[in-house]
């Protein structure tokens, strides 16, 4: 629970810091691709 929580805040602030819809989209993706990721380990 607590990895989940922290990768949302990193998705969040990466969000924050990108200056571009491209980016922004990139970033969601990665965001999506690491919280499925962990959702599989589990």
């Amino acid at each position: 629970m607590f990895l989940r929580a922290l990768l949302v805040t990193v998705a969040i602030l990466g969000l924050s810091a990108c200056e571009t819809i491209e980016g922004a989209g990139r970033d969601l993706q990665n965001a999506g691709e690491a919280i499925e990721d962990e959702a599989d380990d589990e």
